[in-house]
């Protein structure tokens, strides 16, 4: 069937961008290789989190041309987000086993497998080339041959690697076999793997307009972002809420500096309009990097006092607030497992958002995967009761209580949604009416396939504190993984 002129077009671009890429894989010689190899270098002797090294990285050499920058970029997120998935077919590929392969050439390999697979349009024979040469750079000459079989064999080879019956979820989707296991306890095979696959996908940043920026001056915006080269579309859940993608730092788009909006996923968002806030409220937010809840939340009550532990959590939490021009907002150095006397009985709302395992924002901050541990899971649950412990005080008689992270972990959620309400003697309060119907919706179907495969009561919530809470999951929802618990305090007879 002939080509419509519409796809005729379109196909031309496809081919003219596969050719850009073509060509940008033969122009990114071993420097811009070997910038990628020293990133991941430093994560695996330094332990370093990539989100903040490859974005110091590309800082200290902002001179590059932007493809260079971009070729960079992605092959050092796409090689750590890919880890597991690369380390199989080196595995099945090499006689050397990836774990006993020196840090050097096992970095090396990665990022050049990753080339290989995910990046098409890169000539194979640019890969192979390119990392020889920085194999002889490095002075691994003697390893040379080795590097060069290993590649040219997995380039030979990519269809009938290894079959996705013998990688398994863990290995398809790149994710730590415990972390799997965790989640096929708690939620089943099929809701595994939908969230892997909504974890794998793009994540745009999510950008919420503040309430004072009216419609017509957002439109404007948005026609200006057009401009510049970015992809927007608004939030299906929140009005406010825009997702972005090409937007090339958020700080260089119009409106940035005059305050018209800020950073916030739509499921931090829904945390704050879960509380229903009133005006006139005192709202105490305890845990509050990066700030979103306490922008959102002091455009709605009286006054917010803003806290977290370190005093370069609340620079940035400052900056933001002084970039908005938020006069109702104190922003404190504070460690929440620390009981202040001075705000006793003081809040009419207190945001618990607590440190926790991050599993639910995988799909951005890639490597937490990594870094998280079964045993760190536990220590996490202390904590969480340390902070909760010591700032339920704060709130009046009737206040709420709002309890969030951005985790996928049972024991991190539901089991201390049954702390607060059961050993705190906290009421659990229904967020049926405070969430967008399509929120509350999904939430309904997630819980039809757990008891659809026996799981629903798994929990072990009564029918009240389910009601209260919602597991925001990657791949039913488009945002990120996520956590809401509402309760009351009680009030004195």
């Amino acid at each position: 069937m002939a080509e419509t002129a519409e796809e005729e077009i379109k196909s031309l671009r496809l081919r003219e961008g596969h050719a850009q890429e073509w060509r940008l894989g033969l122009e990114m010689t071993e420097n811009s290789r070997e910038v990628v190899l020293d990133i991941l270098l430093t994560m695996e002797k330094e332990g370093e989190y990539s989100n903040q090294l490859i974005r110091a990285t590309l800082d200290k050499l902002d001179y590059l041309p932007v493809q260079e920058k971009a070729f960079i970029k992605r092959v050092a997120e796409g090689t750590i987000e890919r880890q597991i998935e690369l380390d199989t077919y080196l595995d099945a590929c090499s006689k050397v086993p990836v774990k006993k392969m020196k840090p050097f050439i096992r970095c090396l390999l990665r990022m050049s497998v990753y080339q290989l697979l995910y990046m098409d349009s890169v000539p194979d024979s640019a890969v192979c080339n390119e990392a020889c040469k920085l194999a002889v750079k490095r002075k691994f000459q003697n390893l040379r041959g080795f590097v060069n079989g290993v590649l040219r064999n997995i380039a030979r080879n990519k269809e009938n690697l290894v079959s996705p019956e013998e990688m398994g979820l863990s290995g398809q989707y790149s994710m730590p076999e415990w972390i799997v296991e965790l989640w096929s306890r708690e939620y089943g095979k099929e809701i595994t793997e939908t969230i892997l696959k909504g974890i794998e996908g793009i994540h745009p940043v999510s950008l919420r307009f503040l309430g004072r920026t009216e419609e017509k001056k957002r439109k404007e915006l948005l026609q200006a972002f057009t401009q510049k080269g970015v992809v927007w579309e608004e939030s299906p859940y929140l009005p406010d809420i825009y997702l972005l993608k090409k937007s090339a730092g958020i700080k260089n788009l119009p409106g940035y500096e005059e305050g018209a909006f800020t950073v916030q996923d739509a499921s931090s968002a829904l945390a704050v309009r879960a509380a229903q806030i009133k005006p006139g409220d005192f709202c105490i937010d305890a845990c509050a990097a990066p700030g979103g809840k306490t922008i959102l939340a002091a455009e709605r009550a009286g006054r917010v006092l803003s806290r977290d532990v370190s005093p370069e959590k609340t620079e940035k939490i400052q900056e933001n607030i002084e970039r908005l021009q938020l006069s109702n907002v104190e922003v404190q150095v504070w460690d929440a497992r620390v009981t202040d006397e001075t705000m006793s009985g003081k809040a009419d709302v207190l945001f618990l958002d607590v440190p926790c395992s991050g599993l639910g924002v995988m799909g951005k901050k890639r490597d937490i995967k990594y870094h998280v541990t079964p045993e760190g899971l536990a220590e996490l649950e202390d904590l969480q009761k340390q902070i909760v412990d010591s700032c339920r005080d704060y709130l009046k008689p009737g206040g709420t209580l709002l309890y969030s992270t951005c985790t996928i972990d049972r024991q991190e959620n539901e089991e201390m949604v049954k702390y607060i309400s059961r050993e705190l003697g906290f009421k659990p309060v229904s967020l049926e009416k405070s969430l967008p119907e399509k929120v509350w919706e999904e939430k309904q179907h997630i819980r039809q396939l757990l008891t659809e495969c026996g799981l629903e009561k798994r929990a072990g919530l009564t029918e009240e504190e389910e009601n209260a809470c919602i597991q925001i999951l990657p791949g039913f929802f488009e945002m990120d993984g996520f956590f809401i618990a509402r309760f009351q305090k009680e009030t004195v007879e």
